[in-house]
């Protein structure tokens, strides 16, 4: 299994929650086990900046790499890219 998880700031405080809305569009593609878009909490302190991310479950590569390849996560790409400051992105692979 492989864990998406993705951490964006917005480039204005006044665009987190059209960040959050527009990232959820996601949700709607095929491929993912778990799709879940929330708001940082910021109850560490260190992580401030982050304003809201997104964490899905694939299965392996290939249903990630066709969750990408959809496109509807171009479209997405394309409305959310100009909200955002920040991206930063991990996969990680599980044994679970």
């Amino acid at each position: 299994m492989i864990r998406h998880i993705v951490f964006f700031s917005a480039r204005r405080k006044e665009d987190v929650e059209a960040v959050r809305t527009g990232l959820q569009a996601l949700g709607n593609i095929p491929h993912s086990s778990l799709f879940e878009v929330t708001l940082n909490t910021k109850v560490d302190p260190l992580s401030e900046e982050i304003d809201v991310v997104v964490y899905a479950e694939f299965a392996d590569a290939a249903a990630l790499a066709a969750y990408k390849a959809h496109p509807l996560y171009a479209q997405t790409t394309s409305k959310v890219k100009p909200l955002r400051e920040l991206r930063y992105s991990a996969d990680v692979v599980t044994g679970s």
